[in-house]
């Protein structure tokens, strides 16, 4: 069986690029347990609490349940769900799921191919992360699921649909001239740039082309606040500071809060801004709450 195939196809509720990674967010925290204990199994009223904050975290920003996949990946034959009473999911309820006892976890031939093949569960992780997360979240949400994964393998995976166009970074740091759009930090080592990142306004993982125009030149730290949904842009290429950020140092206010408003900086003329495609699926799909109102100038 062909598990990274049957990974890259589960079934997911999908229009028009709209996120739902319910399901790789319970299999990421499922292979985190297996590669800690191959033996455990997930009680839903002792993990809903965990699945709720990773769908908080990394979902998109319209409220959801982690019922639903806890219940439903059973379907894609990678997962296994068991109540006081039997084998068997009670349906996707959440009271259901809690009174019946539901415990969940990977499939029993899942579990043998990785015992028998220990290196199965990093490919299978790296998959889902490329699949349907952007680079800057791997890190954090490997560690919010607790999985220590090898250094990739040199040989990309064969069951992605596409790759990356390597140019892109770039073409994106020439547009904006080597600074972040946000702040405008330009730091170099001598004359290599150090901290400074391509950034994919609709992701690369839904359909978000290697394109200037749906790229921006950002610092680390910006980079990763726009990905977890903190910045964004309105209509009129100014930026958004989500209500759900904060912090009260000068540091934050001044490298965060303080942008609220503010105008984009870049691209160059000649250069395509932001699409409003693009610009439009970031809104729906990763900025989460309200912006907060512009700062005084």
């Amino acid at each position: 069986m062909d598990w990274l195939e049957r990974m890259a196809k589960l079934r997911q509720w999908s229009r028009s690029g709209t996120r739902a990674p319910h399901k790789p967010l319970l299999l990421l925290h499922a292979l985190g347990r297996f590669q800690q204990d191959p033996d455990s199994e997930l009680r839903y009223s002792a993990v809903e609490a965990d699945l709720q904050r990773l769908l908080t975290e990394y979902g998109p920003p319209n409220r959801t349940t982690p019922a639903y996949p806890f219940h439903h990946l059973a379907g894609d034959g990678v997962w296994e769900v068991r109540t006081d009473s039997g084998h068997g999911s009670p349906g996707s309820g959440v009271r259901d799921l809690r009174e019946t006892g539901a415990t969940g976890r990977l499939a029993p031939e899942l579990r043998t191919a990785l015992r028998r093949e220990p290196e199965l569960l990093g490919r299978i992780a790296r998959l889902l992360l490329e699949l349907h997360f952007p680079p800057s979240l791997h890190a954090d949400l490997c560690e919010a699921v607790g999985l220590e994964l090898e250094p990739p393998e040199t040989e990309h995976l064969a069951i992605m649909p596409r790759q990356r166009d390597r140019r892109m970074r770039d073409l994106v740091l020439t547009a904006y001239e080597y600074r972040c759009a946000f702040c405008g930090y330009d730091g170099r080592i001598g004359t290599v740039p150090v901290g400074l990142e391509a950034a994919h306004v609709r992701w690369w993982a839904f359909g978000g082309p290697d394109d200037v125009d749906n790229g921006l030149c950002l610092c680390s730290l910006h980079h990763k606040l726009f990905d977890k949904g903190v910045l964004g842009l309105d209509d009129g290429h100014r930026i958004l500071v989500s209500q759900r950020f904060v912090g009260h140092s000068p540091a934050a206010r001044e490298q965060v809060v303080a942008l609220a408003g503010r105008q984009l900086i870049g691209p160059q003329p000649g250069m395509c801004p932001v699409a409003a495609d693009h610009r439009a699926w970031h809104m729906n799909q990763v900025f989460h709450g309200a912006p907060r109102p512009a700062t005084a100038a």
